[in-house]
């Protein structure tokens, strides 16, 4: 039985709202990956995008490689995850303020996000933009087994049937 999703379905579930893990090659030979959590954006077709600080490892990290992974997950049962890999296609110095709130109200309440962006306002020139082309893709979705298991816990004169109690 495979888990995998379908590319449309990983498409779409990567365009949900989840906090990505960003992973990068270490920067030497005897430097683990590093893997952080981080907000990103993507809509299905496009690039994965990801707002982060001019300075920080993950920049430092992904200018040498060219390249990261991220992977976003769905804790909850059925668990389910996408991972995606590819190409650094664009580091853009500075944030566009639009993609800055789009990513704050994607992720914070409304009252919330506003006041991020005001509190946060100097990373619209202390961070970067980062995007990167989808190549690789790797997925799960434990909603078949979940509905298995589901199904084998029930006598099977039951299944589908509301309790009487």
């Amino acid at each position: 039985m495979s888990f995998s999703m379908t590319r449309a379905a990983c498409e779409r579930f990567l365009a949900g709202v989840h906090v990505g893990v960003l992973s990068v090659a270490g920067a030497g030979p005897d430097e683990a990956p590093l893997a952080v959590p981080i907000w990103y954006s993507y809509r299905p077709g496009g690039l994965v995008s990801v707002l982060t600080g001019r300075e920080s490892a993950k920049v430092r990290r992904i200018r040498a490689a060219r390249r990261f992974t991220l992977c976003a997950q769905q804790e909850e049962t059925p668990c389910r995850y996408v991972s995606v890999s590819g190409p650094v296609v664009a580091i853009e110095d500075g944030v566009d303020p639009a993609e800055r709130a789009a990513l704050a109200h994607r992720y914070l309440p409304p009252g919330t996000a506003e006041a991020y962006l005001v509190a946060t306002a100097g990373q619209l020139t202390a961070d970067v933009t980062v995007r990167m082309r989808p190549e690789r893709w790797l997925s799960a979705d434990f909603a078949s087994i979940a509905e298995q298991l589901r199904d084998t816990r029930q006598p099977a004169g039951d299944r589908g049937q509301p309790s009487a109690g």
